[in-house]
């Protein structure tokens, strides 16, 4: 099947479409779009760690240790997570997830175990392999476009030495 970018347009219009049909007013707006992607990802990421520190989360988002910062006092305006400071040691803050950030997670998760049991229900075991094996391929795939654009941005900044 040959592709151009009017039936790649088509295509991915379709679908976004059908998701947009599919994925109720509630659940989208409720559940999904109350978080920024950063703040998804760092309720994912406390949720499976239990506990964290900001440079971890940096690490983890690819981000800055001001940007995180920033994003983690977002969250704990909308009392998603909480910082709890040492008690020897002021410096150092310990990230947690806050009730509301547990309920956003557990929603989240209940949503998409929801969707999930959908799926397992209605998909043979062949049809969940071959499913699997093309998401596989399709993350594979963007994995290594990813790689290769950093490596070419990365080739594009210049260093320059300081005295």
């Amino acid at each position: 099947m040959q592709l151009n970018q009017n039936n790649m347009e088509d295509i991915l219009f379709e679908y976004i479409e059908q998701f947009r049909l599919i994925i109720s007013p509630e659940t989208w707006g409720n559940v999904l779009m109350e978080c920024s992607k950063n703040e998804m990802l760092v309720l994912l990421f406390l949720y499976r760690k239990g506990e964290s520190n900001m440079s971890q989360v940096a690490e983890y988002l690819c981000t800055p240790l001001n940007t995180a910062t920033g994003i983690i006092t977002r969250m704990e305006n909308k009392k998603m997570v909480s910082r709890i400071r040492n008690v020897d040691d002021k410096r150092v803050v310990t990230l947690i997830l806050a009730d509301a950030g547990k309920q956003q997670i557990n929603e989240i998760i209940k949503n998409f175990a929801y969707y999930g049991q959908l799926l397992m229900k209605d998909l043979t075991q062949e049809e969940l392999k071959i499913l699997h094996n093309v998401l596989d391929k399709v993350i594979n795939m963007l994995r290594n476009v990813n790689h290769k654009d950093t490596q070419e941005v990365t080739k594009k900044i210049r260093k320059i030495t300081i005295e």
